[in-house]
């Protein structure tokens, strides 16, 4: 498939389109989307906008707890989740997200450890928004896209009480060893012009199976979700100051880490037969994500007919990963070559602000003007936690922005978006020693000096109400992982200010699109290229990821259809076409194609969702990854379907959920194990059918 062809089908389906919205009268929903910066109306932005609410969420964690299984299954564009603790390699649309918590970035900047959906309990969040395709109103880091968790606000009332429970076993060999719980509390409420929520939640995640009933294997290294304990701690004080100013405290605390009850008996993927688990300790000390994240904010709704935004944050992370004998730690100097375990610990603090003055009304009521200042002050590095030695010298990031952002109504039925941002980075990097496995080259430390203009552009054409049309233009802008560049380094005299392979990620998104709402239907259609001189891909060497530098394109098409049949019951369908190319040889020409440590596959997910009685709902999705060729042979994808349901029943006090995964029990082995990299020890089986029953109850 041509992107060219799929541009003609779109302007033919936009022609029908829109000789049916003119018979029709419906006005679009109003979701304002805070990820923007400008509180953008969902339905009329001129890039892909899904907003998924709080039922989602909760209907997708009775299903799967894993964060990356509840963006997965509702984001097609989405890689389907590894289900490890380390998610690199899940992309959106085939480059890397900008994750945030209430505006706070996750993602760290200098070193990326693939352990940015895992910083927080998404029990604890109330919408989810993601703005799909390259934009930089965050800042650093959305090349693929921006997805921004907003926590639960404090309910209104005095005292509001939530209680949940959730248990979840296999549909066979059930016993200790294979159960899974979790439990959740939160109280929130208002006193005059103090609201307040605290919450709380435990997770005891025991050994998974795959379809065939057998123990799936265990990612010692990289770190695993099975056999897991997680607890969450989440607080939010706000004061309303008067009727139009609010202060906002919170904070956030999360950590995950493994009971290191099992090892990994390498699987045989000639044969088809996937890694398993067996009881044992492994080496060194387990893996664990420790995170808090908190942020003060403050809101002015009328600071002179304007609304000013403002916050200052912090957040602190250690991500430690499991221990191995790979050729990467071993030295001669400490232990005989093949018997030295060690493990790396990624350890980074950040600090930042921003500020936002937006004014509505302007020219007449026709234009709208946002500006701002950002600030980010990042500092990590990377060692050895069994050595001490260093893998990733401490590096310092200073990041100062500024932008300005318009919406202007040049016709009553066209809008014109457009903004301009300038990046200034300075990264300064100490002077290392590399490993003994790279040589132990001394590498000259030293600051460069990076700045960025980036721009956007959009329009949106609503010819009648519930229908529109848009096209923009948007650039992203981020680092390369820090880390991987320097930490591989082998060549002698080498020094900070000659790699060039440290110059930033500029990414630039084009996309045509459509939405239709009307007569039951909410319809969403859209083209991408995103565009990158001189972009990042992820590769295997010996076990470890490294990463290239080099020309890549990515192109695709995201369509989704929702048909509400009376106030009962909706379907659903959405469907992700992707291809990603890069250039192998630096010859200028896209002469290889992304294989799936890189891009999700194509992918299509039905859904079903039914109110039967005032007590009883329903739920059902469906999806199908589609198979797929790479240019390495072994790297071919089979496809694969997964079935998952729930049903909810409302008791007197409470609500019943009882929830199924992998309905067909189907067999299958992930599709990172599949098509990112061939390694017997990392061929993992997905997950086979599980049962969930969980009670919820508000007082």
């Amino acid at each position: 498939m041509r992107l060219h062809s799929l541009c003609l089908s779109l302007a033919a389906a936009l022609a029908a389109a829109t000789a049916h919205a003119q018979s029709a009268d419906q006005t679009l929903d109003a979701v304002v989307v805070t990820a923007s910066r400008t509180d953008q109306p969902a339905e009329s932005a001129p890039q892909t906008v899904v907003v998924i609410d709080k039922a989602d969420i909760a209907r997708q964690l009775s299903i799967s707890t894993n964060s990356s299984d509840l963006l997965a299954n509702l984001l097609p564009s989405y890689t389907p989740s590894r289900g490890k603790m380390n998610g690199s390699g899940e992309t959106l649309r085939g480059r890397t997200p900008l994750i945030l918590v209430d505006g706070i970035p996750q993602s760290n900047p200098l070193r990326p450890t693939g352990r940015e959906a895992h910083t927080i309990d998404y029990a604890m969040v109330e919408r989810i928004e993601i703005v799909q395709g390259a934009n930089a109103m965050n800042g650093l880091g959305a090349t693929g896209g921006t997805i921004n968790l907003i926590t639960r606000r404090p309910e209104p009332g005095t005292v509001n009480q939530h209680v949940q429970v959730q248990g979840t076993v296999p549909s066979a060999d059930l016993d200790a060893e294979t159960a899974s719980y979790r439990a959740q509390y939160r109280v929130s409420g208002n006193t005059g012009r103090v609201e307040y929520l605290l919450g709380a939640g435990y997770e005891d995640q025991g050994l998974y199976l795959d379809g065939d009933g057998r123990a799936i294997g265990t990612d010692v290294t990289q770190g695993d979700l099975m056999a897991t304990r997680a607890w969450d701690l989440h607080a939010k004080l706000g004061y309303w100051i008067d009727d139009t100013q609010e202060l906002q405290l919170s904070s956030n605390r999360y950590r995950i880490k493994s009971k290191a009850e099992y090892l990994a008996v390498g699987g045989d993927r000639a044969r088809g037969i996937p890694t398993t688990s067996i009881r044992g300790t492994p080496e060194g000390t387990p893996p664990w994500n420790d995170v808090w994240t908190t942020g003060l904010s403050y809101r002015h709704h009328d600071l002179g007919g304007m609304t000013l935004d403002a916050m200052v944050f912090n957040q602190e992370f250690e991500g430690l990963f499991g221990a191995d004998n790979s050729s990467t730690f071993q030295d001669p100097r400490i232990a005989p070559v093949g018997t030295l375990y060690d493990q790396s610990r990624s350890v980074a603090s950040k600090w930042g602000s921003k500020a936002s003055l937006s004014r509505d009304g302007l020219l007449d009521g026709r234009l709208k003007l946002t500006g701002g200042v950002d600030t980010l002050w990042d500092s990590g590095k990377q060692d050895l936690y069994g050595t001490g030695r260093t893998y990733v010298p401490n590096s310092e990031l200073r990041d100062l922005a500024a932008f300005v952002q318009g919406e202007y109504q040049l016709l009553p039925q066209l809008t014109v978006h457009g903004g301009l941002r300038h990046e200034d980075l300075k990264l300064r990097i100490d002077s290392y020693q590399t490993l003994a496995r790279y040589n132990r080259v001394n590498v000259q430390g030293g600051t460069l000096d990076l700045s960025q203009n980036l721009a956007n552009l959009g329009l949106v054409y609503a010819p009648v109400e519930g229908f529109n049309v848009f096209t923009s233009y948007a650039e992203g802008f981020g680092l390369p992982d820090v880390g991987r560049v320097l930490r591989s380094i082998n060549t002698p005299g080498t020094t900070v200010a000659s790699l060039r392979s440290l110059q930033p990620v500029l990414t630039r998104n084009l996309e045509l699109g459509t939405r239709y709402r009307r007569d039951g239907w909410d319809v969403d259609l859209s083209l991408f290229q995103s565009r990158s001189d001189y972009g990042t891909r992820l590769i295997s060497v010996d076990g470890a990821f490294q990463m290239a530098r080099e020309k890549t394109r990515i192109e695709g098409l995201d369509a989704s259809a929702r048909y509400r049949l009376g106030e009962d019951h909706q379907l659903g369908l959405s469907y992700a076409w992707t291809r990603g190319r890069y250039d192998s040889d630096a010859d200028g020409r896209l002469d290889a194609h992304l294989d799936g440590l890189n891009i999700a596959p194509n992918r299509v997910i039905g859904t079903w969702s039914a109110r039967w009685s005032e007590r009883l709902s329903s739920f059902a999705q469906a999806q199908y990854a589609f198979s797929r060729r790479f240019d390495e042979l072994e790297k071919e994808f089979d496809g694969y379907a997964l079935v998952d349901g729930s049903l909810d029943y409302a008791l007197q006090a409470g609500k019943l959920t009882l929830a199924v995964s992998n309905l067909l029990d189907r067999q299958y082995i992930s599709y990172y194990s599949q098509s990112a990299l061939v390694e017997p020890a990392r061929y993992f089986a997905g997950r086979g059918r599980t049962l969930t029953l969980g009670y919820s109850l508000d007082f």
